[in-house]
């Protein structure tokens, strides 16, 4: 198995991205097990805020690094949260502060307008130099609902609406939510990269 630095530390990240590329010979270890302390993420875009974080741990760490940017983008809110869906509702915030602070914008915002998206994008940096990063996108369409529904996932899971399956992403399995994420398309075109050799 080849060690893989993952530049975040969020534990469900940890074990979706764990999860996805274990058969594929890596294994994944969060950056907190090195110490790594997380750069300020001054990027405007996901890609930059991605970049940012895989060089980030892989200079800290001397191993090949994966970081994600993800977030939701409300076509209500002008693309908020965007870059800030995790830190929506201030610095510290947490998913539920987050969500609240969703809710309470888009409450007198009608359904059909609620249009939303999940996008992730993924950069691999085979070492810190390294000069051309593999990077992924992916994007997951929904609506935001404004009660919750669902235990599983995490973040806006529970609001986020998927009208393909008649339920919201926390009500997935992991491996269905995998199949269909944002996170698991760009993650595919990772596997398929890697296996190109590229």
């Amino acid at each position: 198995m080849t060690k893989l630095v993952l530049a975040s530390g969020n534990a469900g990240k940890l074990r979706e991205l764990s999860a996805l590329l274990e058969d594929f010979g890596y294994e994944v270890h969060a950056q907190s097990e090195f110490d790594v302390i997380e750069p300020e993420e001054t990027g405007t875009t996901f890609v930059e805020n991605a970049i940012i974080k895989a060089r980030n741990a892989a200079e800290h760490t001397g191993l090949p690094a994966l970081a994600d940017d993800s977030g939701i983008v409300v076509d209500a809110l002008q693309g908020a949260p965007g870059v800030y869906s995790a830190r929506f509702a201030g610095k510290n915030a947490n998913d539920g502060a987050n969500n609240a602070l969703l809710v309470e914008k888009l409450a007198s915002v009608p359904v059909e307008q609620r249009t939303a998206r999940y996008r992730a994008v993924i950069a691999f940096m085979r070492h810190a130099g390294d000069p051309s990063p593999i990077i992924c996108e992916g994007s997951w369409e929904g609506l935001i609902q404004l009660e919750p529904q669902g235990e599983g996932g995490f973040g806006y899971d529970p609001y986020f609406f998927l009208p393909t399956q008649g339920c919201t992403s926390a009500q997935l399995s992991a491996v269905e939510k995998n199949r269909l994420s944002h996170r698991g398309q760009a993650l595919q075109q990772l596997r398929a990269r890697l296996s190109d050799g590229i």
